[in-house]
């Protein structure tokens, strides 16, 4: 079994700054990809951020020039320090990651339990 779990999330006004990280454990044998989607209420889960295994970095939009993903692989976790935030930042975070687990030969999508980011003021 594969679990990831995020830290990290919280309440913070607009302007301000969040670290979230997320952890992968149990039987992996290597990560790909790794990547936050967030989800609003009443809208869609969209992706924030994406890092592949070499280190290549995709944003949304929205959140270019304010948001920055990062991987250790050493702790096979993944960050994602979001500057200068706004209250159209406001979801529940969620973490993802593309792992081969150990005796098998292809990888599978695992998600975190998801942590919520509110910009108020």
């Amino acid at each position: 079994q594969v679990q990831l779990v995020e830290s990290g999330g919280g309440l913070v006004q607009p302007g301000g700054s969040l670290r979230l990280s997320c952890a992968a454990s149990g039987s992996i044998f290597r990560i790909y990809d790794m990547g936050w989607y967030r989800q609003a209420p009443g809208k869609q889960r969209e992706l924030v951020a994406l890092i592949t295994g070499g280190g290549t970095t995709n944003y949304a939009d929205s959140v270019k020039g304010r948001f920055t993903i990062s991987r250790d692989n050493a702790k096979n976790t993944v960050y994602l320090q979001m500057n200068t935030l706004k209250p159209e930042d406001t979801a529940v975070y969620y973490c993802n990651a593309d792992v081969r687990p150990i005796g098998t030969h292809y990888q599978y999508p695992y998600w975190g339990q998801g942590t919520q980011v509110t910009v108020s003021s």
